[in-house]
């Protein structure tokens, strides 16, 4: 049975990635993803104002009292600098060396040099392809739309020119129309589009009335999003898609690959279950395959993508959801 597919142009021994997550923050962690069968691994992001910070911080502890005596200024010796972004490269070139498998570095910039800067770095640790994490939420009311897109194409090209290493940038959903903004990513030379990233952003605590942080891991039913626009833009988009948010069963594997995802990205099962969940995904997988005689992924792969005119796509759609909300009211009713 062949399982293996090709993102972005990466030979891969199977669809099942493991996204960037807690997990992938360290180099234990990477190697326990790549010994339970992690087909490539995306590290943690790396964040650019947090390494910034860090940095500024560590800077500022190695300079305190150095003003107190005269006979301290030469006390210490310069700071190196890059300390925090010297330790996730090494954790990225080790992991390149050891995992076996691909390693696929995530960046979250927030300035044009940033975004270069760091991904040439991690380029030369190792990386065999830089996930762009572009993940802004435009606050000033008087942006326009297309000023955002245009941030993002941006930001893309200027990558792309930096580095020659594969590209792909992770798609936030909110785009006003996000499949015109992914034909113009593979227009502006992304290697693969990773749909979608989650929205996080905090709740209110009404005791203390400030903002509270949490997290909630995602759920199967959030499949819906990702996996519809898969099937849209599988057959019309000239790059490598991997779909994202909702994989916690092998059936969530086969429904994107179904769709027409080249690879299938996995997190909170993970988090949730462990690194060992990517064996349970990988048999469900296999399982599948066997009781529909198939011999390989790509036998199946995009056979429920959109295909045709775009207009009867959308007809298609709108006859869903009509459908959907028609048969929960009847139901609702008949139990009334």
């Amino acid at each position: 049975m062949d399982l293996s597919t090709t993102y972005l142009g990466l030979e891969l021994k199977h669809p099942i990635v493991a996204s960037a997550s807690p997990l992938s923050a360290e180099l234990d962690g990477i190697l326990r993803l790549a010994d339970a069968g992690a087909a490539a691994i995306v590290l943690s992001s790396i964040f650019e104002e947090q390494i910034v910070a860090e940095e500024l911080a560590e800077a500022a502890m190695m300079d305190l009292g150095t003003d107190c005596q005269p006979e301290a200024a030469g006390y210490l010796p310069p700071a190196p600098g890059g300390n925090v972004l010297d330790g996730r490269l090494e954790t990225l070139r080790r992991a390149a060396e050891r995992a076996g498998v691909p390693i696929i570095a995530s960046l979250n910039g927030c300035s044009a040099s940033g975004w270069v800067d760091f991904a040439r770095k991690l380029e030369q640790a190792g990386a065999s392809a830089i996930e762009l994490n572009i993940y802004r939420v435009p606050a000033d009311p008087m942006e326009s739309g297309p000023s955002v897109e245009a941030a993002a194409l941006e930001v893309l090209r200027r990558v792309k020119a930096a580095v020659d290493v594969p590209v792909s940038v992770k798609m936030a959903p909110f785009f006003s129309a996000p499949g015109h903004m992914a034909a113009q990513f593979a227009e502006e030379g992304a290697d693969g589009l990773v749909l979608f990233n989650r929205f996080y952003g905090p709740d209110v605590d009404l005791a203390a009335l400030t903002a509270r942080d949490d997290l909630h891991l995602s759920n199967p039913y959030d499949i819906r999003l990702p996996l519809m626009w898969v099937g849209l833009l599988a057959r019309r988009i000239p790059t490598s898609i991997a779909a994202s948010t909702g994989v916690w069963s092998g059936g969530d594997v086969v429904k994107y690959l179904l769709a027409g995802a080249d690879a299938v990205m996995t997190t909170s099962a993970l988090l949730r279950h462990g690194p060992g969940h990517l064996a349970t995904l990988l048999g469900a997988l296999r399982g599948w395959m066997e009781r529909r005689g198939h011999e390989s992924v790509a036998s199946f792969k995009g056979q429920l993508a959109a295909g045709g005119q775009p207009d009867e796509a959308a007809q298609f759609l709108r006859a869903r959801y009509r459908t959907i909300l028609t048969s929960y009211d009847a139901q609702a009713v008949s139990q009334l």
